[in-house]
Order: structure tokens, then C-alpha cells, then sequence
């Protein structure tokens, strides 16, 4: 399978982190958002909104939006589930993605933040103002629905637990963008607790996004 993906977008991280957990067979094939690779026929023929990431499986299917991939690699390879079985557990997981995903990103990815400058004339102050605001008013939220650390005895070393869930697959780009955008992450330490957690393992650091010279946001 191919992964279309773009290196800073934090959507195609979340599925890079899993593809990595689940130990996933698969091709990264890079789309610059910069250079407006995203819009051009090739790929909208693929993607019609034109975002990142997308997926082409082996037989051909395409399959669109980060969440939908991930349900699908989760139905798919069982080997490393990322949701709980339990029905409580797995709503609480359910509830941190979806602060991430539908309350957090939407107003904070790319495509936003050049709209309010290249349309709306927003200076830079005023849209790190506004990254933060966002970023600051959803991880108020993560934080208090954490799993306290309980001591060396019993430690919670990730975001909802002993064990890596799809809070952890969504949490971790989430707090790389808030750090490139230097949000004070000091009030966040169960947050922060699970990004060090997390990046401690290979799954997490191959799927990180890597320096490239031609990139500015």
C-alpha cells in the first residue's frame, strides 16, 4: 500500500504512527502542500478535496481522510489494536481523538492558517494568537481527561494508561505543532508525559516529521 503524505501535516502523521505500531508493510509517497502538489489533477483525482493524507491500497481502492484510514487499518490488521475492547475505555479514547480531530485541527491546519493570511491579511502575531488559542482551549480539555500518573508502582506512562491506544496516535502530532508554534506546554504535564512516553519508541520517531529545506510551515 502507498501513503500519500505530506511531512509536517499532523493528519498523516497519525496514520504514519500506526502504520509503524501495527508494523504495516507500506510506500511513503510525499505530496508538497507548499508547492501546491495537493491541487493539481493527479492527485485530486485521488483526493478531490485535495487534503492529506490518502491511501492506495494494493488492489487499487483509494481511501480518503486520516480517520477512515485509521478504522480501516484497525478492522484490518488486529495485531496491535489501538481501540479498547472495553466499551467505557474505548469511549474515553474516542473522546480525546475527537477533540483532536474535529475541534483542534480543523481550525489550526494549513490551509486555515495561509487563509487568514493570504485572504483575510491576519499578521503573523494574530495567527500565532490564534494557533494558540485553539490549541490551548482543546488540550485545557485532554488534560483533565487523563490518567493521572499513580506512582512507580502502577505508572501511567501513556495518555490514557500502561498501554498505547488511538489517543496516543493523535496526541503526539497534535503537541509537535503546538511546540513548533511555541504554546507553553508547563500547565500540560500528563500531555507531555505521554509525547516523551511515546517518543521513546521507534514506532513513533520514524513516523516524525523530518526537517526538509523548502518548507516554512
Amino acid at each position: 500500500m502507498k501513503l500519500l503524505t505530506y511531512f509536517r501535516s499532523s493528519a498523516a502523521y497519525r496514520v504514519r504512527i500506526a502504520l509503524n505500531l501495527k508494523s504495516i508493510k507500506h510506500e511513503l509517497v510525499p505530496v508538497n502542500l507548499l508547492k501546491g502538489e495537493h491541487l493539481g489533477a493527479e492527485y485530486t483525482s485521488l483526493q478531490p478535496q485535495g487534503l492529506v493524507p490518502c491511501m492506495q491500497l494494493d488492489n487499487g481502492e483509494v481511501l480518503t481522510q486520516s480517520g477512515a484510514i485509521l478504522a480501516y487499518l484497525e478492522g484490518q490488521y488486529s495485531e496491535y489494536p489501538l481501540m479498547p475492547d472495553d466499551l467505557m475505555a474505548a469511549v474515553k479514547v474516542r473522546s480525546i481523538v475527537d477533540i483532536i480531530a474535529c475541534d483542534i485541527h480543523p481550525v489550526n491546519n494549513l490551509r486555515v492558517l495561509k487563509y487568514l493570511s493570504n485572504d483575510l491579511a491576519v499578521q503573523d502575531t494574530q495567527k500565532q494568537q490564534w494557533y494558540r488559542h485553539w490549541i490551548e482551549q482543546g488540550f485545557n480539555a485532554i488534560e483533565a481527561q487523563l490518567v493521572a500518573d499513580e506512582g512507580p508502582a502502577n505508572q501511567a506512562k501513556y495518555a490514557l494508561g500502561k498501554k498505547i491506544t488511538m489517543a496516543d496516535v493523535y496526541l503526539i502530532p497534535q503537541v509537535y505543532n503546538a511546540l513548533r508554534f511555541n504554546v507553553d506546554m508547563q500547565p500540560y504535564p500528563k500531555i507531555m508525559r505521554a509525547y516523551q512516553a511515546c517518543n521513546e519508541l521507534q514506532a513513533f520517531t520514524l513516523a516524525a516529521p523530518k526537517n526538509q529545506p523548502d518548507s516554512t510551515l
